[in-house]
């Protein structure tokens, strides 16, 4: 019996190591885009990548907070997740005013930056995707991390798709409108995170 309980306890150990691992390089990841992204947008004056670049930012958060609870109870990997909510939601809100104030104020981003910053972004999310896909299924914690990574992705496709919006229509409507875009959806993720974490707390 004591065997099969410490067996059980060196397995549960190994998994916290490997899912502290996998979060110490995506939160590495996600800090270098965010500020390499961040910077990019407001030369290019792009709302796309500035949304984008928060959202790194978000990420970032999300991982240090995951790391922290990553070997603590449920009950504390609940809290952590209802801390990402809400930062997801600030975010969504800051993201949907920097959108409403480029639309009183509309400047034509530069493509080119939008379109190599876009690659780079998609690269190193899908890397950060690939790493956590594996701790999908471990915990609420875990599981509220590969979905924010998730929405990384659909938003870098977003970005990349607004940047040949911009260069065939010449127009700075489809940078806002993905702007707006990406904050909806840290509004309605951060939704979800909220719900399986009070599911959890219960």
């Amino acid at each position: 019996m004591d065997d099969c309980c410490s067996g059980k306890a060196d397995a549960l150990e190994a998994l916290r190591h490997r899912q502290s691992a996998t979060l110490k390089v995506v939160l590495a990841i996600n800090l270098i885009m965010f500020l390499a992204e961040f910077g990019i947008g407001l030369l290019a004056n792009s709302a796309a990548l500035l949304a984008d670049s928060l959202d790194m930012l978000g990420d970032s958060l999300v991982y240090l907070f995951s790391l922290y609870v990553v070997a603590r109870s449920d009950r504390w990997k609940a809290g952590s997740a209802l801390l990402k909510a809400g930062a997801m939601a600030a975010f969504g809100v800051f993201v949907l005013c920097e959108t409403g104030w480029k639309l009183l104020h509309p400047v034509m981003p530069a493509f080119d930056w939008m379109v190599g910053t876009g690659v780079v972004a998609l690269a190193a999310n899908a890397v950060c995707l690939y790493l956590l896909t594996r701790h999908r299924q471990d915990d609420v914690n875990m599981s509220s991390v590969w979905l924010c990574s998730r929405n990384d992705i659909i938003a870098n496709v977003a970005v990349l798709g607004a940047a040949f919006a911009v260069l065939t229509t010449a127009s700075a409507w489809p940078d806002l409108l993905v702007g707006a875009g990406i904050a909806i959806l840290f509004l309605r993720s951060a939704w979800s995170v909220f719900a399986d974490a009070l599911q959890t707390l219960r």
